[in-house]
């Protein structure tokens, strides 16, 4: 790991083992690219790559009358000054132009990894990583604009951002301030996002990248559901198990922009970032600016691969605190048992008999608060209901202790109902536009998170709960889009602002209860998965992945969301049949089988079940405490996708190569067909592994792999819908 400035060329080289990352002072003072890919040899000088010629129709620098961006490959591109494609940031100056200029000033070389003010950010150590900041000027619009970029010793893999500072002595409004741009040499890419809606989350699309945009979205407040913001630029031939890609993920979980966009001649691309609509950040005098972070990372190995770096990276270098790299607890959630018809007897009565099976953890859900007993009363108001709880949360939460349990509960703490004694007070307190209806999202409106007084009175109020009672786990939830931005704690000029405002406080309000509560595990949820992005892995190891709990759908969506989070961070459950989302049943042995590739619990009544289910409901929790951490952060491959056939596979493998576990599933049954083989990935191909009682090499499991005939005997051959399997492989 190094990074290298070669003064004379005005070049930096970036690299570690893996990967190299070079750029440079342009002619005209801004900073070019010039390579991002597999680790090459340094050398002096790279210039060659830099066109100094024109084209027809090109205009070029009147300085060097032969230097155009549009020609040549930008890391932080304007536009109007010679590059006509997307730019990455926009500057509203006093006298109205948005021409910007921002030429090289000085740069700082340095180990570490500095936080970002107020944001989710990646970390590292001295020893871990280096960062480089490059300071441009633009001295007419008295402007400095940093850009950051840290390489890790150990993962390729590139961490981005941008600081403006406002040096003159009047305000300026930046109108765009994306985290991240690359320009890549050639436009032979196919663009990968993960697409969806609620109760389908994360679903991959591969669309071909030519000449104009691909563009993904979210102006809902939230990162969301219907596309993450996270996405991947691969070679057409790029799978699995083979293959160049670039991953961007965005450490933010608000508004986003991500773009791909190929020129007339023949180049690509990439930005993500803040949405620049509705975004205005009024920057006074003296004020400083920080973008959140983009994760950039190449694989030249596939997307196993780059899906890797990024587990490994996250696992390591954003969650933090007690719970990085700790297996997860067993739960058990009340929510799809009684919803939010219970007293404490109902949920103690749950509680014994999941303490029997040998559950872990009980979490109550939504209910337990105000004068909630459906969706049209009582968020706001964090007192416990005397009525469901007479000792409240600490008589509860002693009495589940005493079970020989931990107890966590659920809180959506950035929304208010109308019939709530939180709005009949305040009703001020809620994103509202003036003279405007307000509308309703599950009969509920946001909160304005971006005043300080809002965030400070719900932190007061949840406080008190947390600090009274004996809490191991929260459940954060936020059920719905924000609608009528706008905030009356800030004039006219600054509406824009209130989106980004809202994410900061959202980010400080956790902040300040992970500080209060360090032992507490924290899982995010909006809607189960309307905000699954890196920047809440931050503050909350897992998240809900979704409010599908169908197991035949969850293997899709926990596939879909793999390929760019660790599989620690997805919360996945066994939950009651038929299905609360789908109508579906299915066996219960797969919907334990899917949900062991993730944090593990159940969402059902275990008094209802059989004495058969629930002696396998106790064979399943036995077999989760025995392989969990391997399960959750051991090496995770893709072997068979669900979205290309009938069937779904994957495998986790220890760090020694010692053990494996993986999954096979059947979502639907063909007639007449040949069972074939699975091909299994990461095992020692010279180690000779148990399976069934048999003894296989490893280069023959991953080069032949396992006969479906002997594995799906008793079900796939014999014509079943959803049979899984989930077997382990231990080197002899």
């Amino acid at each position: 790991m190094n990074i290298i400035w070669h003064n004379q060329s005005k070049q930096y080289h970036l690299f570690n083992e893996k990967i190299s990352y070079i750029m440079c002072v342009t002619p005209v003072g801004e900073i070019g690219s010039i390579y991002f890919g597999k680790r090459i040899h340094d050398k002096d000088d790279m210039s060659y790559v830099i066109n100094r010629f024109a084209l027809p129709n090109v205009t070029v620098d009147p300085d060097t009358e032969s230097y155009s961006m549009e020609l040549n490959r930008q890391e932080y591109p304007s536009f109007g000054t010679t590059d006509f494609g997307t730019q990455a940031y926009e500057v509203e100056q006093p006298n109205g132009s948005r021409i910007s200029s921002f030429v090289y000033r000085n740069h700082r070389i340095y180990r570490g990894k500095p936080a970002i003010t107020g944001l989710p950010a990646t970390y590292a150590s001295e020893e871990e990583a280096m960062t480089l900041e490059i300071t441009l000027a633009d001295n007419f619009a008295k402007m400095t604009l940093t850009l950051f970029y840290t390489i890790f010793k150990d993962h390729p893999v590139i961490a981005r951002h941008v600081a403006f500072k406002n040096e003159g002595a009047s305000a300026v409004k930046l109108t765009r301030a994306l985290s991240a741009c690359v320009d890549l040499p050639d436009m032979d890419y196919e663009w990968m996002q993960f697409s969806g809606a609620w109760a389908r989350e994360r679903i991959p699309e591969v669309k071909k990248i030519s000449t104009g945009a691909l563009s993904i979205e979210s102006k809902r407040g939230t990162s969301s559901a219907n596309q993450n913001p996270f996405v991947i630029v691969k070679r057409p031939d790029t799978d699995d198990f083979m293959g160049e890609a670039f991953g961007f993920s965005f450490v933010y979980s608000g508004n986003f922009l991500a773009k791909a966009e190929g020129n007339s001649f023949g180049r690509l691309r990439v930005l993500m970032g803040i949405h620049p609509d509705r975004f205005t950040w009024v920057l006074n005098p003296g004020e400083i600016f920080e973008t959140p972070e983009v994760v950039i990372a190449m694989t030249d190995c596939g997307l196993n691969g780059l899906s890797q770096t990024y587990h490994e990276l996250y696992n390591n270098h954003l969650v933090r605190g007690k719970w990085k790299n700790t297996p997860r607890p067993i739960l058990i959630n009340n929510w799809e048992a009684t919803f939010m018809d219970f007293d404490e007897e109902k949920i103690l009565s749950i509680a014994r008999t999941a303490r029997e099976a040998g559950v872990e953890l009980f979490v109550l859900d939504d209910g337990w608060f105000g004068e909630r007993n459906d969706d049209y009363a009582g968020l706001g108001d964090w007192i416990e209901n005397p009525k469901k709880l007479p000792q409240g949360m600490a008589g509860l939460s002693s009495k589940i202790n005493a079970l020989g349990m931990k107890f966590g509960f659920w809180i959506e703490p950035e929304m208010v109902n109308p019939n709530s004694n939180l709005f009949r007070r305040h009703p001020e307190w809620v994103l509202a536009a003036p003279g405007r209806k307000s509308s309703l999202g599950r009969h509920q409106l946001v909160l304005d998170f971006s005043r300080e007084e809002v965030v400070d009175h719900i932190y007061g109020m949840l406080k008190k709960v947390i600090g009274d009672a004996k809490i191991s786990y929260i459940k954060w939830d936020m059920n719905r889009s924000l609608t009528e931005v706008f905030s009356p704690d800030l004039n006219a000029d600054e509406q824009g602002m209130v989106y980004h405002k809202y994410v900061l406080g959202v980010y400080s309000l956790y902040e300040r209860l992970t500080n209060e509560f360090p032992d507490i595990l924290f899982e995010s949820c909006s809607s189960g998965g309307n905000r699954y992005d890196a920047g809440m892995l931050y503050y909350a190891p897992q998240a809900w992945c979704s409010d599908n709990t169908d197991s035949i759908d969850r293997i899709r969506i926990q596939y879909g969301t793999s390929y760019g989070y660790p599989i620690s961070s997805i919360g996945a459950h066994v939950s009651a049949v038929p299905n609360q989302q789908t109508g579906r049943t299915a066996p219960i042995e797969t919907r334990a089988n899917v949900a062991y590739f993730g944090t593990f619990g159940y969402e059902l009544d275990l008094n209802t079940l059989s004495e058969e289910e629930f002696d396998k409901v106790k064979e399943q929790i036995r077999f989760m405490k025995e392989h969990r951490e391997l399960l959750q952060f051991g090496t995770f491959f893709r072997l068979r996708s669900p979205f290309e056939t009938d069937q779904a596979a994957w495998i986790v493998v220890s760090k020694d190569r010692k053990e494996a576990i993986f999954g096979f599933y059947c979502l639907r049954s063909n007639v007449n067909m040949m069972p074939g083989f699975l091909k299994l990935a990461g095992l020692d191909p010279d180690a000779l592994y148990e399976l069934d009682g048999e003894e296989y090499y490893g280069d023959e499991l991953m080069h032949m792999g396992v006969a479906l005939t002997d594995l799906c005997s008793d079900g796939l051959a014999t014509g079943k819908d959803f049979v899984s399997y989930v077997k382990t492989l231990k080197v002899k």
